[in-house]
């Protein structure tokens, strides 16, 4: 099989870029915050700072104690977008930028006489080169180069920074049997200790497993990808169908108002969380409208509704936040509020995802917020646990049957009636 992927991850990029364009902290250890503030976290730190033990998620006041010298800087990220299409040119003009990651990683495709190991190699110092000329010598990359983007990235991750490791099919699986489970991408703490319930605690016995067995400890279809990733193929995704997701719901008489309009958007909008969820599915894009009934007669009733894009998220909390800032711009009116909507579109999967610029993922303590209240509603019946904001509303916006969607009745779970 031939190497296929070139894999390109930026070291510590904000931390690098920042000690590119300051010359007093080049060689410092430093740690970048969304903001200057003794309660936040570091975003990312440089490898002078790492080498204290500080990484992305350390607290301020650990990484004072890790590192008195430690110097932290507030983030600039407009500066870090900018960097970012930069870099993108410098790769493109050495060759095809397949797909950007996130804002410090992409992957390139080898075609023709680049799939030769000794090729691959020029080319990616061929990049380095560019990038150094083009940019300076504290923006640096580690590079890997296998038969598919999974083995590529984690190449790129085995000598760092500015490594160059190839990995060809003849030498796996074996040169993969030295690293640990969560070395490999996709399996973080909570994955990495369901693997091991399932008896598979290293690399050499994950890689030993089939498809089965994979799919299984999963979960999921992601455990049959595993299963391909590891053996250098790659794995064929279903792009998501559904465009969009939401609710509607006209208001009760006793509804109509600001607070009952605002409670029942709450209710609808962890509905359809709640839906989301189970498609297995993020959303890009939240929208929220009321509508009302104008106490004049009129044809044309007015509307009001605001829409916004969004880091894609299947997390009730972060949706609420946004519904809640929308709703600072709810209009002052003499009309009352008649029905309300909330909808979700941008819909992608995690697997079509990049990385937030900002946001450490996975939030595991949100996470299983989320997959608890899920759960304890499929099993005791809805609205056994809700956030607070719904409080008024729990029972309005039962479910309704659209011509273009079919309610999942475990999922939604009001009874449906002939009435």
């Amino acid at each position: 099989m031939s190497l296929n992927a070139l894999y390109v991850d930026f070291n510590s990029y904000f931390a690098s870029v920042e000690q590119q364009l300051r010359p007093e902290l080049r060689g410092k250890p430093i740690g970048v915050l969304a903001v200057l503030a003794e309660t936040t976290c570091c975003i990312a730190a440089s490898y002078e700072a790492k080498a204290f033990g500080i990484k992305t998620g350390t607290g301020v006041r650990d990484a004072r104690k890790l590192c008195p010298t430690i110097i932290f800087v507030e983030a600039r990220p407009s500066i870090y977008v900018a960097f970012h299409h930069q870099l993108i040119e410098i790769v493109e003009s050495c060759t095809h930028v397949e797909k950007v990651l996130s804002i410090d990683e992409m992957v390139c495709k080898l075609t023709g006489s680049q799939q030769l190991p000794e090729n691959a190699l020029k080319l990616a110092e061929k990049i380095k080169r560019a990038i150094t000329k083009n940019v300076g010598d504290y923006i640096r990359c580690s590079i890997g180069i296998a038969p598919n983007t999974f083995l590529a990235k984690v190449a790129s991750n085995m000598q760092k920074p500015d490594g160059c490791v190839v990995l060809t099919q003849h030498e796996l699986p074996q040169r993969l049997f030295g690293l640990q489970l969560r070395d490999l991408n996709g399996i973080g703490k909570q994955m990495a200790a369901r693997l091991n319930r399932y008896k598979i605690t290293t690399v050499e016995q994950l890689y030993a497993a089939n498809r089965q067995q994979l799919q299984t400890a999963w979960g999921s279809i992601e455990g049959e990808r595993m299963y391909d990733k590891l053996r250098g193929l790659e794995p064929y995704y279903v792009k998501n169908a559904r465009s969009s997701l939401g609710h509607s719901h006209v208001l009760p008489p006793e509804q109509r108002n600001p607070i009952g309009a605002k409670a029942v958007l709450h209710r609808l909008l962890q509905k359809a969380c709640m839906r989301m969820r189970s498609y297995d599915l993020l959303t890009s894009r939240i929208a929220v409208k009321v509508k009302f009934r104008s106490r004049f007669e009129s044809k044309v009733q007015p509307s009001w509704g605001l829409e916004s894009a969004i880091s894609p998220t299947d997390n009730t909390l972060r949706l609420i936040d946004a519904l809640e800032i929308f709703w600072q711009f709810y209009p002052e009116t003499n009309n009352e509020p008649y029905a309300v909507g909330v909808s979700f579109t941008g819909l992608v999967t995690a697997d079509e995802v990049a990385r937030d610029l900002f946001q450490i993922e996975p939030l595991e303590n949100e996470q299983k917020l989320n997959k608890a209240i899920d759960t304890l509603n499929l099993k005791f019946g809805k609205n056994t646990i809700y956030f607070g904001g719904a409080h008024e509303a729990l029972k309005d916006a039962p479910m309704r049957i659209a011509f273009n969607h079919i309610p999942d009745l475990v999922v939604e779970g009001d009874e449906i009636s002939d009435s």
